[in-house]
């Protein structure tokens, strides 16, 4: 069985790593990793593909940032030659970016099979790219892996044949337990920035929501300005991120408590993430990981995706409309703490991975409860 695997940013580098391992470990199973190049500088793709000891990709595509109607045109028809020359049995895809909707469409349209990690994901907004992504992707895909019950039940609500839909876990959880162990023994990140565990803020800010609107990239900014006065801020930095706070002319003036680093390696991810006082931040992944950690997070975007963990207390919502707002809401965050009710975990027993390698080279029928 040969499958193509396209990636092509670092949450799916994360979420193909633990795939990944086990589809070539299985024989009769060929495995050719495509890498779209839409995260392409050394922080944010060679150093992750060294970490997660994810082998170099087969096909690297190079085809870098562009707005979204060129770089995705230009991934589909990249894709599209690499699937006419492997000619694989199916085509497996992650999340929500580009290179998940162009792999998908270029698939479905050559009529291979379609395999889609993290589908059903709805935060019903369709100003969001990712939203677009993640419908139309759902909807070309013949195997749909779910995360969570809320996942499956959307998939449900569109119409999605019931035989295609997985319940599995999320692929994330895994990864958080297996580097675990890895990430405490490289312990690093702390000491070269000078924090103690527990006694800082961690903010992560790279949606397209926000940075490519200035009032609420000033909002953000302003909020965790603010909370500097209570205790670092520590900020890993993000391309798009990077080039907005120029624009804006948000970088001068900062406080120096506001920490401003370049992206964090997967293993400093985790580090800084366990070790967080609080996490601040518009990613889905890193909400899950705060929740993992058992760290409160507030969200900087209108909605979240992973409602289950807003309905538990571990996550609040924090729209960015000025920044006494997201002050008030880390603050409460700190006060209230880690909510002591959730308990457990919301995402599977870590073998997502496990069945979802099952059911791709196995295709048993459609279930929807994990183990």
């Amino acid at each position: 069985m040969r499958i193509v695997t396209v990636v092509g940013a670092r949450p799916q580098f994360v979420k193909a790593a633990v795939v990944s391992r086990l589809l070539r470990a299985r024989a009769g199973i060929t495995e050719i990793l495509v890498h779209t190049g839409q995260h392409y500088d050394a922080e944010m793709s060679e150093l992750f593909f060294s970490e997660l000891e994810l082998p170099s990709p087969e096909v690297n595509l190079g085809i870098g940032s562009a707005a979204h109607g060129a770089q995705t045109g230009r991934m589909l028809q990249a894709v599209e030659r690499v699937l006419l020359a492997e000619k694989p049995d199916a085509t497996l895809v992650y999340g929500d970016t580009n290179s998940t909707l162009a792999g998908a469409l270029a698939a479905a349209k050559l009529h291979i099979p379609v395999a889609h990690v993290e589908a059903g994901m709805r935060s019903f907004n369709r100003r969001m790219p990712e939203e677009i992504n993640r419908v139309v992707t759902d909807h070309v895909s013949e195997l749909l892996f779910a995360s969570t019950p809320a996942a499956v039940a959307h998939l449900r609500n569109e119409g999605i044949p019931q035989e295609g839909i997985h319940l599995v876990g999320d692929v994330m959880y895994d990864a958080a337990r297996y580097y675990a162990d890895r990430a405490e023994k490289k312990q690093q990140a702390l000491s070269v920035l000078g924090l103690q565990a527990k006694q800082y803020i961690l903010a992560t800010v790279h949606r397209a929501e926000n940075t490519d609107e200035g009032d609420r990239l000033r909002a953000i900014v302003g909020g965790l300005a603010r909370l500097a006065g209570l205790m670092p801020v520590v900020l890993p930095l993000h391309p798009r991120t990077a080039k907005a706070l120029q624009r804006e002319g948000l970088v001068q003036g900062l406080p120096a408590q506001v920490k401003i680093i370049p992206p964090a390696s997967y293993l400093e991810m985790i580090e800084l993430e366990k070790n967080a006082c609080v996490i601040a931040t518009d990613s889905g992944g890193v909400q899950k990981e705060a929740f993992f950690y058992r760290v409160p997070c507030v969200t900087l975007r209108d909605e979240t995706e992973w409602t289950e963990l807003v309905e538990i207390g571990a996550n609040r919502v924090c729209s960015p409309r000025g920044s006494e707002v997201i002050e008030r809401a880390v603050r409460a965050a700190i006060s209230d703490g880690f909510p002591a009710q959730a308990t457990g975990n919301l995402y599977g027993n870590g073998k997502a991975a496990q069945r979802i390698v099952a059911i791709l080279t196995g295709r048993p029928s459609g279930t929807t409860e994990t183990e």
